[in-house]
């Protein structure tokens, strides 16, 4: 209960974090003014599947951005549920209670319980479509649990685009688990017939099938969605393949998903050629790491993860999330049959699903959230087996020593988590907020610097007001008027005209009336970007077509003149 209070307490405090603030709360916002879902074509993260965001809707609409947090906090209490439940029938309860607690207190989900993400719903429907599916092995193949299995994959589906890959991961095991069942069933047979083995393959195969369909089914109306708006059901994800001859943006309204102001300043020559780059290439270029150093970083992430740092993975573990499982498959010859079948199935799961983020991305921490309760489990049953083995070696006080090794094992574990709870709650700082000697927008600011020229706007400017952003990470939230993140746009402005005239013009032509500007990465931006007749224009334009209406904390608020 304590830790569910600590982590009530971080979670009741305004919203600040990045995502929450570019997609999870401002999309749903954005659907409350306009009074449904619809299309918005210059926010990328609009398209994404939203299951969680809906429900994000239903206190948005009573004024309240606190709750969504305690939302999304509900998805981790339930996969401690169910981790508890599968660990007390294969353990018993106070292993149980281990696994559940070392979930809930993991550094990664204390975090993801106290935002506005939605990663723990992807972790909770994952988790329950593979224990659905353990439980399908468990009833010889009984279709209900299959089903069941199915439907929670596309729910994870329609949480997070990440879901694609438990979609793909469970596909192929469904066939796999399926005749590996059956070979033990036949064992004490002298032979099986060419014929039965056949059918028995089809029969894998077709489960496998019907695992996927039922899975795309529950997933589709977000497919549907997205395909009648933009061609492409899993936009803006291979786009160049259902889309090879449209854009997949309009020209510079944010092509990207990564927030501006997490760009790297670079020339467009050395970004066009990144652009081809894998994720590990680019990790060697940008933070100059080793080909050992990248070869590792599956195992890195365990031991060196730092929240919103990107080069140590965006996100903490625990160390013995990546020992503990290694002792599960000590003796395994000793364990059940079937738990053998699980533990291996949970392992391949987990490995596989880290190494397919590994090749596939710049690796963070939440992008392999699907792992991690297969990875408590292993781990609940490694120290289990490290206490077996103790245990096992014959005298009473070793027996005692194995209790004692365990108790001080499990306290090492948890301390170290705590240490993060702890610096958590001097980073949120939640009872300033909570006993009222920080009102909320001080507490905003504090945390979001933009924040500040974002009320001024809403205060002072027309309600019809269209301002054009530039370096402020997309982040859109608390903003009352129409913002578009358009840093492609403005450089391609600039770098077609031959005045600061027509600069002014196409801008206000696109019906911009303001610009908002954070300074420091802007002018690095602009002294990268563009060539010395290109400066001197936009020299002009600042000089004499861009008016300063208020500045704070280093971001400005500036009026366009009217077309002469």
């Amino acid at each position: 209960m304590a830790l569910i209070g600590a982590i009530i307490l971080l979670s009741w405090v305004p919203p600040v974090s990045r995502d929450a603030l570019t997609h999870h709360l401002a999309v749903p916002e954005l659907y409350l003014k306009h009074g449904g879902i619809y299309e918005i074509p210059f926010t990328v993260f609009s398209y994404y599947p939203m299951n969680l965001d809906l429900l994000y809707m239903i206190p948005l609409y009573f004024g309240n951005d606190i709750a969504p947090k305690l939302i999304h906090f509900i998805f981790a209490l339930l996969t401690a549920w169910l981790t508890f439940s599968y660990l007390r029938k294969r353990l018993d309860t106070a292993w149980a209670l281990f696994g559940a607690l070392f979930f809930l207190s993991l550094p990664i989900i204390v975090k993801l319980s106290t935002t506005v993400y939605v990663d723990l719903g992807l972790i909770f429907f994952s988790t329950a479509s593979i224990m659905s599916l353990l439980k399908w092995i468990e009833n010889r193949f009984q279709v209900k649990y299959l089903v069941l299995s199915a439907f929670c994959c596309g729910l994870a589906l329609g949480v997070k685009y990440n879901g694609l890959i438990v979609l793909f991961l469970l596909t192929v095991f469904v066939p796999l688990l399926y005749k590996q069942q059956g070979k033990s069933s036949f064992a004490g047979r002298k032979a099986i017939s060419a014929k039965s083995s056949l059918n028995r393959q089809l029969r894998a195969i077709g489960w496998g099938a019907l695992f996927c369909l039922i899975a795309l089914m529950v997933f589709s109306p977000w497919m549907i969605r997205n395909f009648i708006w933009t061609n492409n059901p899993v936009y803006p994800l291979y786009n160049s393949f259902f889309n090879p001859q449209r854009v997949a943006l309009a020209p510079g309204l944010g092509s990207g998903v990564k927030p501006d102001d997490e760009e790297d300043i670079i020339s467009p020559e050395n970004k066009k050629k990144s652009s081809s780059w894998g994720p590990l290439a680019i990790r060697k270029v940008i933070y100059r790491e080793a080909w050992w150093e990248i070869a590792l970083i599956p195992v890195r992430i365990f031991f060196q993860g730092r929240d919103d740092d990107p080069k140590y993975f965006d996100g903490k573990l625990n160390p013995f999330l990546f020992l503990l499982p290694i002792f599960a498959f000590f003796q395994l010859k000793m364990n059940p049959e079937d738990v053998k079948v699980e533990q291996k199935f949970l392992f391949s799961f987990a490995i596989l699903f880290i190494l397919y983020v590994y090749f596939k991305t710049d690796m963070r921490i939440r992008y392999i959230a699907p792992a991690i309760p297969p990875l408590v489990i292993l781990s609940t049953f490694g120290l289990y087996q490290i206490h077996k083995f103790i245990a096992r070696q014959g005298s009473l006080r070793k027996g005692q020593g194995a209790q004692i090794a365990v108790v001080v094992l499990a306290a090492v574990i948890f301390i170290l988590n705590a240490l993060y709870i702890i610096h958590q709650f001097k980073q949120v700082d939640p009872f300033s907020y909570i006993s009222g000697r920080v009102e909320r927008d001080a507490y905003i600011t504090r945390y979001r610097p933009e924040y500040t020229i974002l009320q001024y706007a809403n205060s002072h400017l027309a309600a019809d007001a269209k301002l054009l952003v530039l370096f402020m990470g997309n982040r859109r939230y608390y903003s009352d008027r129409d913002l578009i993140f358009g840093i492609d746009l403005f450089r391609t402005i600039v770098k077609r005209v031959d005045s600061a005239q027509v600069v002014l013009n196409d801008l206000r032509q696109s019906g911009f009336t303001h610009l908002l500007i954070r300074y420091d990465l802007f002018n690095k931006w602009t002294d990268k970007q563009f060539n010395d007749r290109e400066k001197k224009i936009l020299k002009e334009f600042f000089a004499r077509d861009a008016r300063h209406v208020f500045s704070n904390n280093g971001y400005g608020l500036l009026e366009l003149d009217n077309i002469q």
